[in-house]
């Protein structure tokens, strides 16, 4: 049985979790009951219903397509998308946004440090140096504020709900159930992400929590910290399950997708990581020459990744050094009579395609191509924007890009950009129309 509500959770402890044991337990369990090859049937058969049931409903609304015509795009979409071969064509479709449909969200008082967007694209959720986490429903016409829950001072957090210090990082599971947020605290907090219900606490991280991610399809959490560690957690069943190590720099970013591991960047170490969780073995990348602030995955074989040199890179999994690095991604300013590179804090990719979008304090975010094979990096577009973009999140259908603006970099107070406001600003990505869709799978 699961913990009570709100009941704080250490990673502290060098037990093995009941959630371990049993799970050893069912699977010595499920070896006896059933061969491979039945189990492979079992989930083959499962996984088939649960798709006919899917597209199914969909076909309803698209009648003129057979089910079956469906079921097989989806299945062969499904082995693109875990083999990291899926690419769906559109970053040259996209058009510049008119500025004036650009949407300003105000509501948090000091740098906005992260966001997420619900699975179902309906709600934006973002938290700041204040402490406080605010819940938007995003439509057309308004961005209406549903939930804030304010920051507190320090050391109140169980009698206050919220953070008592700067949230850096948060993530939402891919079913839309649970929103996790990391403070400069130590400290994780587990939310409903419908009501905006504190759940649970973990606690265990020695420095500041610096990234987080739920692994695609399930509950497991990952975190990374600036105490150069990465945790595993079942936030379904309240558990801590296991810690790695590796890093010699804080841990600045960490993302993840449906397999069993995650991608961390090590700020001055100069590497960027894949965790293989089951096997505790990690692989190392190196390649940009700064801190490497931040990372995200394009797929299952592809990641992108910027630093404070400037520098953008494309990586193959397979690869320890990037397919195509972009230096001064950002161009340079004009620093104490200095040239210096435009840092990158902030990427985006819109999941299984060809476009990603960086941001700086260089006054734009940039919007790029990724050619084919990610071997290449085209600059498309600039959209205007003052301040430190220190978030950027794509919608799952690729047709908006949210992006946190603070006077503050994310991970400290370098300098201030007065003029900046900090705030939420929702950009429309509007595509050029075509007789074709512009999702065509294309091989890497």
């Amino acid at each position: 049985a699961g913990r009570p509500a709100d009941e704080e959770v250490s990673s502290d402890s060098e037990t093995e979790s009941p959630l371990l044991g049993r799970r050893r337990r069912e699977a010595a369990e499920e070896e006896v009951e059933e061969t491979p090859q039945e189990k492979k049937l079992r989930l083959a058969k499962q996984y088939l219903e649960e798709l006919r049931q899917l597209e199914e409903e969909r076909a309803e609304e698209e009648e003129e397509l057979e089910p079956a015509d469906l079921i097989g795009d989806r299945l062969k979409e499904d082995v693109l998308e875990q083999k990291g071969r899926l690419q769906r064509l559109v970053a040259k479709d996209v058009q510049p946004p008119d500025p004036a449909r650009i949407r300003v969200l105000r509501g948090h008082q000091l740098p906005v440090t992260c966001l997420v967007i619900s699975p179902d694209d309906r709600f934006i959720f973002s938290a700041s140096k204040d402490g406080s986490l605010i819940k938007c429903k995003w439509e057309v016409d308004s961005g209406k504020r549903l939930c804030v829950v304010p920051g507190g001072k320090k050391g109140t957090e169980e009698r206050h709900m919220g953070h008592a210090s700067h949230v850096l990082c948060m993530a939402i599971s891919s079913d839309g159930k649970y929103l996790a947020t990391g403070d400069r605290n130590k400290l994780i907090m587990i939310w409903d992400a419908a009501t905006c219900k504190r759940l649970h606490i973990f606690t265990g991280h020695r420095d500041a929590v610096s990234g987080l991610s739920f692994r695609k399809g399930t509950h497991q959490l990952y975190s990374a910290s600036h105490d150069r560690c990465v945790k595993v957690w079942d936030v379904g069943e309240n558990a801590y399950v296991e810690t790695l190590f590796g890093h010699q720099d804080i841990i600045t970013g960490l993302d993840s997708l449906s397999r069993e591991c995650c991608v961390t960047a090590g700020g001055r170490d100069g590497t960027v990581r894949l965790w293989k969780i089951p096997e505790e073995s990690q692989l190392v990348f190196s390649g940009h020459q700064g801190s490497i602030d931040c990372i995200q995955l394009i797929n299952e074989e592809h990641m992108v990744s910027g630093a404070d040199d400037g520098s953008l890179a494309l990586w193959g999994l397979t690869k320890k050094k990037p397919l195509v690095l972009a230096r001064q991604a950002h161009g340079e300013q004009d620093a104490q009579g200095l040239q210096q590179p435009f840092w990158i804090s902030a990427v985006a990719a819109l999941r299984n395609s060809d476009l990603l979008a960086t941001g700086s304090h260089s006054g734009s975010v940039k919007l790029w191509k990724c050619g084919e094979g990610f071997r290449k990096l085209e600059h498309l577009l600039d959209i205007p924007l003052v301040g430190f973009v220190n978030s950027l999140k794509f919608s799952a259908a690729g047709d908006f890009l949210v992006a946190g603006i603070g006077q503050e970099h994310r991970l400290g107070r370098w300098w201030r950009m007065k003029e900046a406001k900090n705030s939420i600003c929702i950009i429309p990505l509007k595509q050029k129309t075509r007789a074709s869709s512009p999702e065509s799978p294309g091989s890497s």
